[in-house]
């Protein structure tokens, strides 16, 4: 599979959609989910074009790894849901057809500010 350009995160990258931003570094971008699903629902992306979880480990620099796991982190503290400041998170990827992914961009959900529950019933 091949990486759309015109994706709506690569759109976000471009500056050709606004998002609400949370957080952004040279690797990462993350922003307020648009039809949020708990009471915290933002994304973390990379910055690259990278579909999805496999294809970001597979060819991702160890620089854009380290940066993407520790934006997750950061974008916790930000938001008060961290271990350290908070109650806790849930940071969920999906990959593929059957991991229900709907964009074709390596993205994490992360949700919080209150108990999220089971993760599959």
């Amino acid at each position: 599979m091949n990486y759309n350009q015109n994706n709506i995160f690569a759109k976000i990258l471009r500056k050709e959609i606004p998002c609400q931003k949370i957080f952004e570094n040279d690797y990462v971008l993350s922003f307020y989910d648009i039809n949020p699903q708990k009471k915290i629902h933002a994304l973390v992306i990379p910055k690259g074009n990278y579909i999805n979880l496999d294809d970001f480990n597979n060819r991702a620099s160890d620089r854009e790894i380290i940066a993407l796991c520790k934006g997750i982190t950061e974008v916790s503290k930000i938001l008060g849901i961290s271990t350290d400041k908070g109650k806790g998170y849930r940071a969920l990827t999906n990959l593929d057809e059957h991991g229900g992914q709907e964009v074709q961009h390596l993205h994490f959900h992360i949700f919080g500010g209150e108990k999220i529950g089971r993760m599959v019933e």
